[in-house]
C-alpha cells in the first residue's frame, strides 16, 4: 500500500501531528511526504519526497494576518504547476493536513484523500464558532484543501469524526507542577512592544520566548528567551499559567497539562477565532486586543484564572485505524501488502 501524506509546513500543529502519526503509518504502508509553505521553521524526521511552495500566511507582527502580504506572496501559476505535476496516481490514497497541494491533485485526479487537519472540525456545523461567523472564511476552510472523508481533531468530540486532540509524547512525558512564573509566547507580535505590559505585572516571572533574540537576558521581572523546544518544555512543565496566540496545539498542550490559559487569537485568522469560542465555553481567558486594559486582565486572570483540562486525548492506533479505514473505503487494493496490514483490529 502507497500513502501520500500532505503537510502544511506554516504553523505548528500541522508539523507536530506528522511526526506523530508518520511513524505509525509507516509501520505499515509506504508513505511518500509532501511538504508545503516558504515560511516554516520546524521540520519533519526522515526522507520529504516533495516540496511546493504552497500556501502561508504572513503576519504584520502587532497580532493580525498581513492580508495584502499573504496574497501578493501567492504564486497561482506555480501553485498549478504543483498541482499538476504531482504523480498523484501512484497512490492508493492521500493523507492530508491542510495542505492545498496534495488536496487539489487528489480531487483532480479522483484519488480518495482523508483530512487529518485541526481546520477540518470546522467542516462540522456542531463545532464551536464566534458570534459573527465569517462566510468568507467558512469558505477558505471548506475549500483550501477539499478531501472525501474526515478523521478532525478538536478540544472535545464535536461530531463523529472528530479525535481528541494528539498530544506528543514530549508533553505527556512532562510532570507538570507550578511555580511562580508565566510562559509567554505570542509570535505575531513584535516583543518590543508587549513587554511594557508584562514588566508592569510584578506578581509574577514572565518567561517570554520570543524570536527577536538570539540570546536570553532579563528586562525586570522579565526573562526574554529565544524560541526554543527544550527551553521551553522546561519552561512550560514548571508555570502557573500560559499566554499564547489561540492556535490549537498549545492550547491542547496547555490543557493537557493543566494550566491556565490566557488566549489572544490573532486577528484575521478565522481558525484561531473559533478555537477562541472553544476555550471561552470551556472557562478560559480570551483577550481580543491588546489595550489600555491589558495590565487588569492579566492581574484579573492571575488571580481568578481557571485551570483547564482535556477530558481525553487521541489513541493513536485508533487514529490510524480511522485514517485506512477512510482512506481505503473507496480505493481498490493496490497489492496483496494491503490485504496482510489492512486489517488493525
Amino acid at each position: 500500500m502507497k500513502i501520500l501524506y500532505g503537510v502544511q509546513g506554516t504553523g505548528h500543529g500541522h508539523i507536530s501531528r506528522a511526526r506523530v502519526i508518520l511513524p505509525r503509518l509507516r509501520e505499515i504502508a509506504q508513505v511518500d511526504v509532501l511538504i508545503s509553505g516558504y515560511n516554516f521553521k520546524l521540520h519533519l524526521d526522515g526522507e520529504i519526497t516533495y516540496k511546493a511552495r504552497g500556501i502561508s500566511l504572513a503576519y504584520d507582527r502587532k497580532g493580525s494576518v498581513d492580508v495584502l502580504e499573504t496574497a501578493l506572496n501567492i504564486q497561482p501559476v506555480k501553485l498549478l504547476q504543483d498541482i499538476q505535476s504531482l504523480p498523484v496516481e501512484d497512490y492508493d490514497f492521500v493523507v492530508n493536513d491542510y495542505e492545498p497541494v496534495t488536496a487539489w491533485a487528489a480531487q483532480t485526479a479522483g484519488v480518495s484523500c482523508v483530512a487529518i487537519s485541526h481546520q477540518a472540525s470546522f467542516l462540522s456545523d456542531k463545532t464551536p464558532r464566534p458570534k459573527k461567523k465569517s462566510l468568507v472564511a467558512e469558505g477558505i476552510l471548506r475549500h483550501f484543501a477539499p478531501s472525501n472523508s474526515m478523521v478532525a481533531c478538536h478540544y472535545l468530540r464535536y461530531d463523529s469524526f472528530i479525535e481528541p486532540p494528539i498530544v506528543r509524547k514530549q508533553i505527556q512525558r512532562l510532570s507538570p507542577f507550578r511555580q511562580d512564573h508565566v510562559t509567554v509566547y505570542l509570535p505575531a507580535f513584535n516583543a518590543s512592544e508587549l513587554l511594557p505590559y508584562f514588566k508592569e505585572v510584578r506578581e509574577v516571572k514572565w518567561h517570554f520566548f520570543t524570536a527577536d533574540c538570539e540570546q536570553d537576558y532579563w528586562d525586570e521581572n522579565v526573562w526574554v528567551r529565544p524560541v526554543g523546544n527544550e527551553s521551553f518544555l522546561e519552561s512550560i512543565e514548571s508555570c502557573e499559567g500560559i499566554v499564547s496566540a489561540t492556535g490549537f496545539e498549545t492550547t491542547s498542550e496547555s490543557m493537557y497539562l493543566r494550566k491556565k490559559l490566557f488566549t489572544i487569537p490573532i486577528k484575521n485568522q478565522y481558525e484561531q477565532l473559533c478555537n477562541a469560542a472553544a476555550i471561552e465555553q470551556l472557562g478560559g481567558k480570551v483577550v481580543y486586543d491588546i489595550g489600555p486594559e491589558f495590565v487588569f486582565q492579566l492581574r484579573q486572570w492571575l488571580q481568578s484564572g481557571k485551570h483547564l483540562d482535556l477530558p481525553e486525548v487521541c489513541d493513536e492506533k485508533s487514529l490510524i485505524k480511522k485514517i485506512i479505514q477512510q482512506g481505503t473505503s473507496n480505493t481498490k487494493p493496490r497489492n496483496e501488502l494491503f490485504k496482510r496490514h489492512a486489517i488493525l483490529g
